[in-house]
């Protein structure tokens, strides 16, 4: 047996066991095209490339005073509604019930307006997704989007959190599994790196015949790539 120890890990491998080579390629673990699912002229931008951002954080705005013209319009119609319904209900049992059911429905309708057009209001603000950091800003203000031809606006990844794509002969389909360590290294760098198998994709790809699973890291810079070796069980 011939052991190995890699900062605090402790690998012991079988001089004669075979490890399975993998490359890889540094993708960022959450990556998203955020864009408007609604026309308009962009008035605000409130982020640029490199800016961190917080899930449900503004990145940018439409003009939109129309839209809340318009609410506040159908806020005020529920309002009055309201309190015909609200007068209806303290006298249901002595009025017709048509007459009631009749009030009841404007009320109704009106609420409906109102969640309607502040849905509206929501498309013309664009929110972050998640946690990360802006890396590509398509729009500026005074531009027109679209929403029949829908353009990203940004792109955002997670911070910190990446994740490693790895490829390895599909012969290996059976044998590797989640939890299986790779020990690898990445281009320029020589020090050498264990992390543990996150995921083994189902499929092969028909385009190379090989297979894919995933490594779950932090810190790396998105677009590096590297090398390395699957540790099988009978390699532990």
């Amino acid at each position: 047996m011939k052991k190995i120890v890699i900062g605090s890990l402790c690998v012991v491998m079988s001089l004669f066991a075979e490890s399975i080579y993998a490359t890889f390629d540094v993708v960022a673990k959450k990556s998203a095209n955020v864009a408007f699912n609604i026309g308009g002229i962009v008035d605000i931008t409130s982020v640029d490339i490199g800016s961190s951002v917080k899930k449900g954080e503004q990145l940018a705005v439409l003009k939109n005073n129309d839209v809340k013209a318009l609410l506040n319009i159908r806020e005020t119609s529920l309002k009055y509604a309201k309190k015909d319904y609200d007068r209806q209900v303290k006298i249901k049992n002595i009025i017709d019930r048509a007459k009631f059911d009749k009030y009841e429905n404007l009320y109704e309708s009106a609420k409906a307006q109102v969640i309607y057009q502040q849905a509206i209001l929501d498309k013309t603000i664009l929110k972050a997704p998640f946690d990360g950091i802006v890396v590509s800003k398509e729009i500026e203000s005074g531009d027109v989007v679209s929403g029949q031809q829908i353009k990203t606006a940004f792109k955002i990844q997670s911070i910190h959190k990446r994740k490693l794509i790895l490829q390895f002969d599909q012969k290996y389909h059976s044998v590797v599994k989640v939890g299986d360590h790779y020990s690898y290294k990445v281009d320029g760098d020589e020090k050498l790196y264990v992390s543990k198998i996150s995921k083994v994709y189902p499929s092969i790809s028909m385009n190379n015949r090989k297979l894919k699973a995933e490594v779950e890291v932090e810190g790396f810079v998105v677009g590096l790539f590297g090398d390395g070796y699957i540790l099988t069980p009978d390699d532990k």
